[in-house]
């Protein structure tokens, strides 16, 4: 099993993946975007990191490799 994840989503979805993961006791690393920096679902990550767009893929992959994120949802 992988010790990090960095969800790729926002809102209620990521907020019950990292209830989930926190159950596993796996870290996890919320993108979020400059509007969004307040959303509860990047409160609720153990870090978190700002992307321009959650739809920018590369974005996406540099924020997971620079949280040192061993999986992305």
């Amino acid at each position: 099993m992988f010790e990090s994840v960095l969800v790729a989503n926002r809102g209620e979805i990521a907020r019950r993946v990292f209830r989930t993961c926190r159950e596993l006791g796996i870290r996890t690393v919320a993108i979020y975007t400059a509007l969004d920096a307040d959303a509860p679902h990047v409160r609720d990550a153990d870090e978190a990191v700002e992307v321009a767009s959650y739809l920018d893929a590369d974005a996406v992959v540099a924020a997971a490799a620079s949280a040192d994120a061993a999986a992305i949802h």
